[in-house]
């Protein structure tokens, strides 16, 4: 079996972990909408506004990549690990 293959099967077998994936990407995304909504609202026109909405950007974007690659791997992975050996059994 090809190394690529074996690994996306072992990351579609790993429940836990893939969700664990899904509510920390969740959580920092939260976080940083927070950020970027108390530098908005909270905060005059400023260096600082401008650096913790950028910090708030960051940290959301890096739990939406989080959040996605968790349900890429509970979902697709899942079906494509079912379809493969739906074809390797017949």
């Amino acid at each position: 079996m090809h190394p690529i293959k074996r690994w996306l099967f072992r990351r579609a077998d790993n429940y836990q972990q893939n969700l664990k994936l899904l509510i920390s990407g969740f959580g920092l995304f939260a976080l940083g909408a927070i950020l970027i909504a108390t530098s908005e609202f909270l905060l005059r026109s400023s260096l600082l506004q401008e650096s913790l909405a950028l910090l708030g950007l960051v940290i959301a974007g890096t739990g939406i990549i989080l959040a996605a690659f968790g349900y890429i791997c509970l979902s697709v992975l899942r079906l494509f690990r079912i379809l493969s050996t739906q074809q390797t059994d017949d």
